[in-house]
């Protein structure tokens, strides 16, 4: 049986997590599973990713701030509470507003190219 401590983090530790660049302003925390991986993505203020896609499916939460999401050629805005499914493949970014935000990102299954330390958002 392996230790299961290893197997709890928390949202708030700076340091939990494998650490990502994904653009100017813009970091992740990722946790890695077999099935599933999330990702704690900070926005910088006015921060915004890259346009981009990827076959696994997404699922957000806005749990700080304010953003504009872009997904599939619409700009949706979105507050605290909100969240959303990305289908595989379907073009997305998203716009921080002027206090920055906070997004947990879900993905099914895990990201190949989140396994690794790096920087970028993988596939485009």
């Amino acid at each position: 049986m392996t230790d299961q401590k290893k197997e709890f983090h928390n949202l708030d530790k700076p340091d939990d997590g494998l650490l990502r660049e994904l653009a100017p302003g813009l970091t992740t925390r990722i946790f890695s599973g077999e099935q599933a991986m999330l990702s704690v993505v900070s926005f910088a203020p006015h921060a915004e990713g890259v346009l981009h896609h990827h076959p696994e499916e997404q699922w957000g939460v806005l749990l700080e701030g304010s953003a504009i999401r872009v997904q599939g050629g619409e700009e949706i805005p979105v507050r605290k509470g909100d969240f959303w499914r990305t289908p595989g493949n379907v073009p997305h970014t998203m716009r921080a507003g002027p206090e920055g935000a906070r997004v947990l990102d879900i993905f099914s299954p895990p990201r190949p190219e989140y396994k690794k330390p790096g920087s970028g958002f993988g596939q485009s």
